[in-house]
């Protein structure tokens, strides 16, 4: 069961009285469009609360008829019925929140805090029903001796599980208490993403000087140039927060001024101590989630998480995070030195500093292997990069994509694929959402309208979106990424490939650890970086002439370049993530003080800043869902370096081995233990080899 809510409750009823459902609702009716998927040419604004006050009472009604069976509750009258229960309601809530992060305006987020406290509330009531609780208890209880498949054990362990860490056993004081921290979350939280999201996008850097633009490729100058117009700043040049604008900007920029300009304007985003300021936000969310996981019977917000994760408990992640901490930092250490040695040999006379870090690697990229960003792009047009990822969905699983146009779209510059087997049989569709907006979070990330389920028979197939956040056309080349953003590109389309292959019965089943989750998405990447791959689909967006053996030699010799760079600055983060949910009686007056004593802590060195700053990790203090989780992406690369051994030791796109993954991994969801399902795929728990040997730690 997705976390929402159950009854409408008073405070529910009082903000959504004056909503009444009204005639003509879309989002209230079936949505007659190829695959059910959502009308966007119909839906506005005013229909979104009547639909949740609508979906809400339907859901409530559900519940309440569950909990008052006079049948002993068995796993029929009782589980099913409760996965149905929220369908109606996921739909509705998937579509707004959906276009609350891709296509978002101030009357969404005013939607959004609205309706958060609304449904925490609404969720809770379900998980302090007694009478529900006690039918779950009593299947429970009894699961040994039920006739049930794994998938339906697994259900009712998860279902019992959810209910028992939402407050189902506590008394009515600590249940009230409880809800009132949940909604006060509810909306903290995405007070931190909206002030994150109009702190990027109000920022820009504008030149008017064309010396100013020196060291700067063409194609970064043009894009500039591209931007300002759209800005109205004609015949000058705009530089923003946006990765693909402020990356290649320090990259290449030989104005070392404008670098640090734009690299302290990115770092310092909502700490300023102004409207848009989120350390008090993050202040009070700490606190709550300690005060929630006290309530819960748990020493602090991390021993709560992790209890439910394959770490299972904070000195397993602070271990893990050690035993690669102290080799990325010694490597970062040497890399600095180098760039430190290469300023000294200019005649320059400053110490290196963190807005440094990018154009010095940049510059000794070039010198020791001849390879830059720049001489990469032609060979990776997003449009080709895409068609790869879909070539090599084909190749390992037999599914096929196929652009549709008849089906409605929120943004004109969204493009949707319907997925399909081998044979024909329908899979589900793919939105693919590429470019950055100001109504746009950043980033990139994989989300959906409505997930796969097989409840009763009746299969709802998936809908499923990968937004990212890649660089624009400009002038008259195309969109031409970066290596990173190519790999992010392969990254959130293996989190598709996740969702749209499931075959688990239920929207609880198929949900994974969150250390676990990243598998699937990061052993994509794996490909699209591998040299028989890149000769298949690398290939100049002018000639077509595919990518030189010599160009992949030389990716392959720098594939550990810079990597104590970005191992020391990740686990940077998932340190700090970690320091701030393991605190078990928050009383921290200063959040930047207290950021500072973390990372001082483990050493980080002053060139180098923690991947996010507190005031814009919206991983953790945002509705990301990584609190006491972002070290889940290191996690599970050990589960992906050992993973991908399984083909290397084989072939590429062996058929055996890839259906061994679809079907223990991205087919099977959550229905068992997650080591259980690698260990059938892997024949043994992963190793950790392939990992350091990636990153060049060993």
């Amino acid at each position: 069961m997705k976390r929402t809510s159950l009854l409408l409750v008073a405070v529910g009823c009082a903000l959504l009285c004056s909503f009444a459902p009204q005639d003509g609702n879309p989002l209230l009716a079936e949505f007659k469009t190829p695959f059910g998927a959502p009308p966007f040419d119909q839906i506005r604004l005013e229909h979104y609360m009547p639909a949740y006050q609508e979906a809400m009472r339907r859901h409530g009604e559900a519940i309440a008829a569950i909990a008052a069976n006079p049948e002993a509750p068995t796993f029929a009258n009782t589980l099913e019925p409760l996965e149905a229960s929220g369908l109606f309601l996921a739909r509705v809530d998937n579509i707004f929140q959906s276009m609350n992060s891709a296509n978002t305006s101030d009357e969404m987020q005013q939607i959004a805090k609205k309706i958060a406290p609304v449904l925490s509330a609404h969720y809770d009531e379900i998980l302090f029903n007694e009478k529900l609780f006690a039918r779950i208890k009593t299947i429970y209880e009894q699961k040994d001796g039920l006739e049930l498949n794994q998938e339906q054990r697994r259900l009712v362990e998860k279902t019992y599980r959810e209910f028992v860490r939402g407050g189902a056993n506590l008394n009515a004081a600590d249940k009230a208490a409880l809800s009132d921290i949940n909604k006060e979350l509810s909306v903290l939280e995405l007070q931190f993403e909206d002030n994150l999201l109009e702190e990027t996008s109000r920022f820009e850097m504008v030149i008017g000087d064309k010396a100013d633009l020196a060291g700067l490729p063409a194609a970064v100058v043009t894009a500039a140039a591209e931007a300002a117009r759209q800005r109205g700043h004609d015949g000058k040049w705009v530089f923003t927060l946006q990765k693909p604008s402020m990356i290649p900007f320090l990259q290449y920029s030989e104005r070392r001024d404008l670098r640090e300009k734009i690299y302290h304007a990115y770092i310092s985003r909502c700490d300023h101590n102004d409207d848009l300021d989120n350390k008090k936000v993050i202040l009070r969310i700490v606190n709550l989630r300690a005060k929630r996981s006290h309530i819960l019977g748990y020493d602090t917000y991390a021993d709560f998480v992790l209890d439910d994760a394959m770490a299972k408990n904070p000195k397993a992640v602070f271990d893990f995070l050690g035993e690669l901490w102290k080799p990325a930092l010694a490597r970062a250490e040497s890399e600095a030195a180098s760039f430190q040695r290469m300023i000294d040999g200019e005649g320059k006379s400053f110490k290196l500093e963190s807005w440094d870090w990018w154009y010095y690697a940049e510059k000794l990229r070039k010198a020791q292997y001849d390879l830059d960003d720049e001489m990469l792009r032609p060979y990776f047009e997003l449009e080709n990069v895409r068609s790869a990822a879909f070539m090599l969905a084909g190749k390992l699983y037999g599914i096929t994509f196929l652009e549709r146009n008849d089906i409605p779209k929120y943004n004109p510059e969204v493009r949707v694929f319907e997925v399909n087997e081998a044979d024909g049989k329908h899979i589900g569709l793919l939105y693919t959402d590429y470019f950055p907006r100001d109504n746009k979070q950043g980033g990139a990330w994989c989300g959906g309208f409505r997930a796969e389920s097989r409840i009763g028979g009746k299969i709802e197939t998936p809908l499923v979106t990968n937004c990212g956040n890649f660089v624009r056309p400009a002038g008259d080349a195309p969109s031409l990424l970066n290596f990173d953003e190519v790999t992010t590109l392969f990254h959130e389309f293996g989190h598709a490939l996740h969702a749209l292959l499931s075959e688990t019965a239920y929207l609880t089943t198929q949900g994974v650890a969150t250390d676990f989750v990243e598998l699937p998405s990061q052993i994509m990447e794996n490909w699209a970086t591998d040299p028989e791959f890149l000769k298949m689909y690398a290939r100049h967006y002018k000639t077509g002439e595919p990518i030189p053996d010599e160009l992949i030699a030389k990716i392959v010799k720098s594939s550990t370049f810079n990597q104590g760079f970005m191992t020391t600055e990740y686990l940077a983060a998932s340190f700090l993530d970690m320091d701030w949910h393991s605190l078990p009686e928050p009383a921290i007056a200063d959040a930047d003080a207290f950021e500072t004593e973390s990372l001082n802590r483990i050493g980080l060195i002053p060139e180098i800043i923690s991947r996010y700053r507190s005031t814009y990790f919206a991983h953790v203090f945002g509705d990301g869902g990584y609190a006491s989780g972002y070290y889940s992406y290191i996690w599970a690369e050990v589960l992906d370096a050992d993973a991908f051994q399984a083909f290397k030791e084989t072939s590429l796109f062996d058929q055996k081995t890839a259906q061994a993954f679809r079907k223990c991994i991205l087919a099977a969801g959550g229905s068992e233990d997650e080591m259980t399902l690698y260990r059938r795929f892997r024949g043994r728990e992963p190793k950790i080899e392939p990992l350091l040997a990636r990153r060049g730690l060993q």
